[in-house]
């Protein structure tokens, strides 16, 4: 050992591609172990991807924006919800009526903002959760329930299941109303709003909410906070979607404001029939039915 610190080991050589001898620096002692262990960003494979997206022409992936919004707000014994219905793909738009609205219980509802397919898949993968946790227990679920279920799953895939939730809910406590975020954060709030245009509608949101608020009155104020998106950003528009749920279960009205109807739609006659010609047409009997029986021909 004492030898081996008077003259320490040499680094390692390798020759590259371009006939260029590189050295492998190897640790010498338990600091530069440590240093080479704490983690953190990279910079080594940077030129190498410089030299990647030069010569081959690949590209790092980049994030694709989404748009939405979407917003909740909490009564004395409701809770209301309202979405627009727009879904991009990048610069397009995908679907005009889509729903974003989803049904997780019969007393908890919740509106969608982020990936189409990842909301989708969640909460239709925690309304059968509910399901089998209301049969094995006899009692109706909380919303607490399915907010820490989301929270953990969502943690659990660090943001990559692109979720952005507004979660409410009315059980044996009352009405509840939870924000919950793609890493997994969750907020209790009266009022929340999310998604590319969740900055128009809070502040309709914050100017206007009561506590005090009827259910339709409820209804007129999530409905305006969606249109202040839909008007006022890009990726959001369609029509207003909203929910409200009381300690009877939920009832979702579904297109209950269009504020950007078509004015007109172009009046392009379809082709005659006959303008595609048919080259070949034959009729196959591929089975016979008799009475009960089938017989295959």
């Amino acid at each position: 050992q004492a030898q081996q610190g008077c003259f320490p080991t040499p680094p390692l050589a390798r020759i590259s591609r371009s006939g260029k001898m590189t050295e492998i620096k190897e640790p010498q002692d338990y600091m530069e172990v440590l240093q080479q262990q704490r983690g953190g960003f990279s910079f080594e494979l940077c030129n190498r991807n410089a030299h990647l997206a030069q010569t081959t022409g690949i590209k790092n992936p980049t994030a694709m924006k989404s748009g939405t919004t979407i917003c909740g707000i909490q009564l004395k014994d409701s809770v209301v919800l309202a979405a627009d219905t727009r879904a991009t793909e990048g610069p397009m738009v995908a679907d005009k009526n889509c729903e974003k609205l989803h049904y997780i219980a019969n007393n908890i509802f919740c509106a969608g903002a982020g990936t189409a397919a990842d909301l989708e898949h969640t909460t239709q993968l925690m309304e059968s959760q509910m399901e089998l946790l209301r049969l094995a227990t006899g009692t109706q679920p909380r919303v607490c329930t399915v907010v820490r279920r989301l929270s953990t799953t969502l943690f659990k895939h660090q943001g990559y299941i692109g979720c952005a939730l507004v979660l409410g809910g009315v059980d044996v406590n009352g009405p509840h109303l939870y924000q919950i975020y793609p890493h997994g954060s969750t907020d209790m709030l009266p009022f929340t709003t999310m998604g590319s245009g969740s900055l128009a509608a809070m502040a309709i949101l914050e100017t206007e909410y009561r506590e005090d608020m009827t259910n339709e009155q409820g209804k007129a104020l999530v409905a305006k906070a969606i249109r202040a998106g839909i008007f006022n950003d890009l990726g959001s528009g369609g029509n207003v979607d909203v929910c409200v749920i009381t300690k009877d279960g939920g009832q979702i009205f579904r297109n209950m404001e269009k504020p950007c109807p078509r004015k007109f739609k172009a009046a392009y006659k379809p082709f005659p029939k006959g303008a595609t010609p048919i080259l070949k047409e034959e009729i196959l009997k591929l089975c016979t039915v008799e009475s009960s029986d089938v017989t295959m021909g």
